[in-house]
């Protein structure tokens, strides 16, 4: 596959913790797979995603996996 058809991946990885914050922000947390703290899931990137990351980015870190 060339590098224009296969889509972006971005790990994220939960550095601070979901408690204190709406409950808008915990089901967006949990929708994207984190359950614990310093965990990391990798999910394709797609305007969907970006708009749960835009959510929680400042409980969350975002990084391009190749």
């Amino acid at each position: 596959m060339t590098e224009a058809t296969e889509p972006k991946m971005l790990k994220i990885t939960l550095v601070k913790s979901p408690i204190g914050y709406s409950e808008r922000h915990k089901a967006t947390v949990r929708a994207l797979g984190l359950r614990k703290l310093h965990q990391s899931v990798v999910h394709p990137d797609s305007p969907s995603l970006r708009g749960m990351l835009l959510k929680v980015n400042h409980l969350v870190k975002v990084e391009e996996v190749k």
